[in-house]
């Protein structure tokens, strides 16, 4: 069942090691197929190196384990929520990738102090408010996702986000999509740590470079594949 989207899933978790986004288990991945309404995410607790892609869990969009002899990842409730709440995204990354994990324990936006910045996030990156006591004790899993759909300012333009003193997660058009903005978004954080007193890109700049690689009118890239 949905062997093609288990590969990419598994080759978009692949990926967080890869770019150093994470240690041990400390992330995953998943993508969602709109048309069957299920969704393919990294098994919870497993090493990279151990996973396969026939190893990636499908579960509905109930959580319910629909194929795989492994549990699904302990942040699946999240991302359901997010795919539920967020119609034109089909994958979504979670990292605790250094640099980003500091603006969220410091309960801090990431400030789009540049061009790189702009390049991916149409403004700043927002850090969202911290659970209450209640929504950590019941549904916590889920109750993230929800604080995340209801405080985000434009999932479209602003293509991830910080948990509070939890982490990043971020979302794509595909699972491949979803872990590049994962590293991106690392890599403007660290960016940012050291520049705390710049002064914020301006307007100007943030929607040039932003339009330029998104919106009916993008310039960037190529319109057929170099052959």
């Amino acid at each position: 069942m949905l062997e093609k989207l288990r590969k990419e899933v598994h080759a978009a978790n692949l990926m967080l090691p890869q770019h150093g986004l994470v240690i041990f288990t400390w992330g995953n991945v998943s993508a969602i197929d709109r048309n069957a309404n299920l969704v393919v995410i990294k098994p919870s607790g497993v090493d990279y190196a151990d996973t396969r892609p026939e190893n990636m869990v499908v579960v509905d969009l109930k959580g319910q384990t629909v194929e795989g002899d492994l549990k699904p990842s302990s942040d699946t409730l999240t991302h359901l929520e997010l795919y539920r709440s967020f119609p034109n995204i089909g994958a979504v990354a979670h990292t605790h990738s250094r640099c980003a994990t500091i603006f969220a324990q410091n309960q801090k936006p990431i400030p789009p102090y540049g061009t790189t910045h702009a390049d991916y996030f149409h403004g700043p990156v927002p850090c969202l408010r911290p659970l209450t006591d209640r929504e950590v004790a019941s549904d916590y899993e889920l109750n993230t996702g929800k604080v995340i759909a209801r405080d985000h300012p434009d999932y479209e333009g602003i293509p991830g986000c910080l948990v509070a003193s939890h982490g990043p997660f971020t979302w794509g058009r595909s699972a491949l999509e979803a872990a590049h903005n994962a590293a991106v978004l690392e890599e403007i954080a660290a960016m940012a740590l050291f520049c705390p007193n710049a002064p914020l890109v301006s307007k100007a700049l943030l929607d040039k470079h932003y339009s330029r690689k998104h919106g009916p009118n993008a310039s960037y890239g190529q319109k057929t594949p170099p052959k």
